[in-house]
């Protein structure tokens, strides 16, 4: 770990709060009030996630940028309706976490920040059941590690999906190239199976794709001289891409499970009253001659 990581609040560019070495060489920036955003990370001497923050001084407009939290929903629902035996609820798109407060707190000892969203009267509303979502974000040169804990608070079992949904900083999308994804994924789009290679070749026009990856999935950046590596872990262990030209940004997204999962079944998550579930992911970033070869050691499966 980087020595004397501390947790500071800013006010520019825009109000936040900052945790990280005092030089600001390595570090996260984080927004609680704002679906506990974080907004930016530096390390290797480089701004790796992209935010507009034009947009997200509007706090009428969804946010573009960052790394927004998923859940207990991920993509939408028809006509945004979530069935369940306790009745039938309205949820938008990639539920409530992304726009609701949440608590910060640092770690002991300089290992991190904690984001904490608790159920409240507006969640009950529109998903029964009483929750603690915790968000715990380590901090490294060139890592960042992320543990979401789940706690069933109520006496019900508790279905849910998560996912994270970070926009990394690219010169072009249709620029980058993707490594590491099985042949085959989902266009989510329509919902159909596609070929992996004809979705990445529309990176520059727009994709939106999900995929269950054998390993690492490394987004590759030759304008930028950069890569970042996503490491995923069951039961996260989905990934999305998605892109939204003209933005210079491509989303490399972990998800639990698919669309309409609450409804469908395939792969949802359920805890039992009073019990936790843990999900992670690890982002590894590299610059330079690094991210043209890749990590020493690492075999990468290139589709397209």
């Amino acid at each position: 770990m980087v020595d004397a990581m501390g947790l500071r609040q800013r006010r520019d560019p825009y109000p936040h709060w900052e945790y990280g070495d005092p030089a600001g060489t390595e570090l996260l920036r984080v927004v609680p009030e704002r679906g506990g955003l974080v907004t930016g990370w530096r390390s290797l001497g480089r701004e790796w996630l992209y935010l507009d923050v034009e947009r997200f001084r509007d706090p009428a407009l969804s946010v573009r940028g960052g790394i927004p939290v998923l859940f207990p929903i991920c993509g939408g629902l028809p006509e945004d309706r979530l069935p369940l035996p306790q009745g039938t609820f309205r949820l938008p798109q990639h539920g409530f976490a992304r726009t609701l407060p949440w608590q910060l707190v640092p770690l002991p000892e300089g290992g991190g920040i904690r984001l904490e969203l608790l159920h409240d009267a507006h969640t009950l509303a529109v998903y029964p059941f009483a929750f603690r979502l915790t968000l715990e974000y380590r901090l490294a040169p060139g890592s960042l590690q992320i543990t979401a804990l789940v706690d069933n608070l109520g006496s019900e079992p508790m279905p849910f999906s998560l996912g994270l949904h970070p926009y990394w900083r690219v010169g072009a999308p249709g620029g980058v190239r993707l490594e590491g994804l099985p042949e085959q994924c989902i266009d989510q789009r329509s919902m159909a199976s596609a070929s992996t290679a004809a979705q990445l070749a529309e990176l520059g026009s727009g994709v939106d794709l999900l995929a269950h990856p054998a390993g690492p999935v490394r987004l590759v950046d030759p304008a930028t001289a950069s890569a970042v590596v996503l490491e995923v872990t069951p039961p996260l262990d989905l990934v999305v891409v998605w892109t939204d030209p003209p933005r210079p940004m491509v989303c490399l997204e972990p998800w639990s499970a698919p669309r309409q999962a609450l409804i469908s079944g395939d792969r949802r998550l359920e805890i039992a009253p009073g019990e936790r579930c843990s999900l992670g992911c690890h982002y590894r970033v590299l610059a330079g001659t690094a991210a043209a070869e890749g990590a020493p050691g690492t075999a990468w499966l290139e589709v397209g």
